[in-house]
């Protein structure tokens, strides 16, 4: 009886027994991606940051929907360009009391500024890293930054059908050079910025 109760188990385990995983469709293969332009997928590009609260903790907000474009050709990746803008009403901060003071003149003053703007200036690029230099709008003030950036990978999207790219990058910048300068030195002026970028090929 035993037997046989193991033996219906595995016939009625068997169908998923034999599912074969998804194979991760993106590689950090240069070969892979497509020259053209990418639209921003708004739903897997995220900017994180960082400070340092009080020198108690450290304490990251994030801001994701973004909109924008890259254009770049794997055989000249010095040519590449990026223009991505981030809308500061989107801004999260893990509570709501924290969110909506983000918000405000305090720091980000969302209904003053509503958008935080990067566009790149110089792109140089050795295999699955490069160094992105670029204009970067926060609070009205326009600073360059460089970013620090590595290919995470290219490939079809399974979900749309599309080729797709991502990176992260990260960068660390000072608060109080775009006017956002309140509470220093409790809430660090250094703030590290990390970022997580998706690319849909249009």
């Amino acid at each position: 009886m035993r037997v046989l109760l193991i033996g219906g188990l595995l016939l009625a385990a068997s169908p998923v027994l034999a599912q074969q995983p998804m194979p991760v469709p993106g590689k950090a293969e240069v070969s892979r991606v497509a020259a053209g332009t990418y639209s921003v997928d708004p739903d897997h590009t995220q900017a994180i940051f960082t400070v340092d609260h009080m020198g108690f903790t450290p304490l990251s907000g994030m801001i994701a929907g973004a909109k924008g474009a890259l254009t770049i050709d794997p055989a000249h990746p010095g040519q590449a360009k990026v223009d991505v803008t981030f809308d500061v009403n989107n801004i999260e901060g893990g509570v709501e009391e924290f969110t909506h003071h983000l918000k405000t003149p305090d720091f980000f003053d969302a209904e003053k500024y509503p958008t935080i703007h990067f566009v790149s200036t110089k792109v140089v690029a050795s295999g699955t890293h490069a160094t992105i230099t670029g204009n970067l709008t926060i609070h009205g003030v326009t600073k360059p930054v460089t970013l620090d950036a590595t290919f995470m990978g290219a490939g079809t999207n399974p979900m749309n059908k599309k080729g797709y790219i991502g990176f992260y990058g990260k960068t660390t910048i000072r608060r109080s050079d775009f006017g956002v300068g309140k509470y220093v030195p409790l809430v660090s002026d250094s703030v590290k910025l990390t970022l997580h970028a998706g690319f849909i090929r249009e």
